[in-house]
């Protein structure tokens, strides 16, 4: 077993020295190209500054055949792309596939200065992640990479999903979880063909009353579990949780509702295959004015932080501290990047302040 100290030292000689906390940068949406694809490459100059991540996929959306020129074609993007504040990441082939090795070899002593994550899918468990992450310190080490590469972990099996807590821990380059809830779905054997979301056919119903009346059901979410589970393991390791696919492209409404649930849950944001869902997970990972407005009242009510306060009638103690401090730093890392949104939340607290004069 490792010592924890070695934890903190390269696992190449010349690599760059592991972070020690993974910075939070925005990721309200992680938006998926085909660099391979002629049409979607021209569009990455006009989509980098609408989006907080842009993602290069080499994967499961590319054919076999398409899988040099998909990884030529993502090199020759970043290569003649400023990304600005736009995070560029790529999700290379799965660790036992044809294409894996070629992906890193290739990704990292090309354009490992432009990446900020890797994203392995997949992942089964904290020996998929060791491999990487040593592969990743020779080659930083050969290419004179600077700052450490990160790696994002999709959990798509249900072996991933049984050792969740030691892929989040296995590595300082750990970044972050997604749920792909296609293949889990098929490695566990749900019978369910969708790309995410519910199933009009996993339901309760209500109980039977007296009068014999028709009883309402209620659509349940069949991911619940799965997320709870791994923003708790992202929690506890100090990574970042990510809802995955939303594949009905179509149904906006409950796309929106799917990324609010998780968002709700402690998701930082989830993937977006579309441009419309570009606007849906911008404005559901983004705090509501009101709250942010809310959260930053009780902060000031609060103090030191300690003791309890009333608020309009509501009891406000260390714990509420707490949360509406999470809304306020997510509030304020977002406006740094969103001007449209730091003028709105000023708009909001503003508001909040004149009505409280008035009372």
């Amino acid at each position: 077993m490792r010592s924890a100290k070695d934890f903190f030292r390269p696992l190449a000689v010349g690599a760059p020295a592991p972070v020690r906390e993974v910075p939070f940068r925005p990721s309200r949406m992680i938006h998926f190209f085909d660099p391979g694809n002629e049409k979607m490459a021209a569009k990455v100059p006009s989509l980098a500054p609408q989006v907080d991540v842009l993602l290069g996929n080499l994967e499961d959306a590319v054919q076999a055949d398409r899988k040099e020129a998909a990884r030529a074609g993502l090199v020759a993007i970043a290569k003649a792309t400023d990304f600005g504040g736009t995070q560029l990441w790529t999700r290379v082939n799965s660790l036992d596939s044809p294409w894996a090795l070629d992906d890193l070899l290739t990704l990292v002593t090309e354009i490992g200065d432009k990446l900020d994550v890797i994203m392995v899918p997949k992942v089964e468990g904290a020996e998929d992640i060791h491999y990487v992450d040593r592969l990743l310190a020779q080659l930083e080490a050969k290419a004179g990479i600077t700052r450490p590469i990160l790696v994002h972990a999709i959990l798509e099996t249900a072996t991933g999903v049984a050792n969740v807590e030691e892929i989040a821990g296995a590595s300082p380059r750990m970044q972050g979880l997604s749920l792909g809830p296609a293949d889990l779905a098929a490695s566990r054997r749900m019978k369910t063909t969708r790309v995410g979301g519910g199933h009009p056919g996993y339901l309760v119903r209500q109980d039977p009353t007296a009068e014999d009346a028709p009883r309402a059901t209620y659509q349940q979410d069949l991911w619940h579990y799965t997320i709870a589970r791994m923003v708790d393991a992202c929690a506890a390791h100090g990574i970042l949780p990510y809802y995955g696919p939303f594949g009905d492209i179509k149904d906006v409404v409950a796309c929106e509702d799917q990324f609010r649930n998780a968002f709700l849950l402690g998701c930082v944001g989830a993937w977006s295959l579309h441009p419309v869902q570009i606007a849906i997970a911008k404005r559901v990972f983004s705090p509501a004015p009101e709250d942010v407005a809310w959260a930053r009242r009780v902060i000031a009510a609060m103090g030191d932080g300690t003791g309890a306060v009333m608020i309009d009638g509501k009891m406000q103690d260390d714990a509420t501290y707490k949360q509406c401090q999470v809304v306020s730093d997510l509030a304020d890392a977002l406006a740094a990047r969103d001007p449209e949104l730091a003028e709105a939340y000023a708009a909001a607290e503003k508001a909040a302040a004149a009505k409280e004069d008035d009372r």
